[in-house]
């Protein structure tokens, strides 16, 4: 009876990762060669067993609630681990890995994906990395969308994040600590300082990382976010602000840590001269054990920031 419980269990699981991928029950039910009844009852029974909704029913399919998307992110787990089991000890087929990450606009996090992918990606994989809004990055890692997040904590922002990370039940650890510095294109009259201060970058454009509905001074991607700006531009993506700081003469507070194979030699990274820092670090869920690609994420993030500017 126990065996046939677990045999049901896997089964089960199978089937609320295909739904949750497929949208549609019926959909669903011909890619798992069974008719959308048996697999309707068998989604109800595992709801009634478990509590909890995991799927909101409309006339256009299925969607995952809230509840859904943490359990879901359980499943997967278990789901890879099997894979993995199958693939080394009874000679499965190679199964196709799967990665997420979430993180603030960072070339070290990137430079870290494209090290991981290219010395354990494999035949196949299904590596993402999502550079996005500081509260999303949260909402990612507590739904268990994205295994890893990296974002930084500092003194004005560390008591409203940390705790948001603990209602999540999220964890933080520190990767390093970073000086602030200022990107500026190499053609800025600011580009050939030695460090700058706030008064020397009055007259130029702050560049800034939207956050959309929580764009509040304690989830900005940048330090000194509270300090007025007489010329403040918005952006959401890295590409953009790049392009703006070169185009305009404009800067954004930041890091320091640049990767000029990722980012070319048009910008450069100046020591601001300001009593703060940033205490940049990853965060992952309390109950969930990091894969083996997580882990070796999180190697890769510690081997790029060994040496950043401070």
């Amino acid at each position: 009876m126990e065996n046939d419980s677990d045999a049901m269990t896997l089964q089960q699981f199978r089937y609320i990762t295909t739904a949750a991928t497929a949208g549609t029950l019926s959909e669903a039910a011909k890619q798992l060669y069974i008719t959308q009844p048996t697999l309707t009852v068998a989604i109800q029974e595992l709801e009634e067993e478990l509590g909890i909704t995991i799927f909101n029913r409309t006339n256009r399919g299925v969607s995952l609630s809230a509840e859904g998307e943490e359990f879901l992110g359980y499943v997967r787990q278990v789901m890879e681990q099997l894979d993995l089991i199958r693939e080394q000890y009874l000679g499965g087929h190679p199964v196709k890995h799967q990665f997420c990450v979430s993180t603030q606009h960072y070339s070290f996090a990137v430079e870290a994906f494209v090290a991981l992918l290219r010395k354990y990606g494999g035949e196949e994989y299904d590596f993402r990395i999502r550079e996005t809004q500081t509260y999303e990055i949260i909402a990612d890692v507590a739904g268990l969308r994205s295994e890893i997040g990296v974002l930084y904590l500092n003194g004005f922002n560390e008591q409203v994040l940390r705790r948001t990370l603990q209602e999540k039940n999220l964890v933080f650890t520190r990767l390093f600590v970073a000086r602030p510095h200022v990107f500026v294109g190499a053609g800025n009259p600011l580009a050939t300082r030695e460090a700058v201060t706030m008064e020397d970058l009055e007259p130029f454009p702050r560049l800034s990382y939207e956050q959309g509905e929580h764009n509040s001074f304690y989830f900005s991607e940048e330090i000194q976010s509270t300090r007025a700006s007489r010329k403040d531009i918005m952006v959401s993506d890295r590409a953009t602000l790049f392009n703006l700081l070169i185009g305009l003469d404009g800067y954004t507070i930041c890091s320091g840590v640049i990767n000029e194979k990722l980012n070319g030699r048009n910008i450069v990274a100046i020591p601001l001269l300001v009593d703060d820092y940033m205490e940049i670090g990853y965060i992952h869920h309390r109950n969930v054990v990091l894969s083996r690609f997580s882990q070796h994420y999180i190697g890769m993030l510690q081997k790029y920031t060994t040496t950043p500017n401070a």
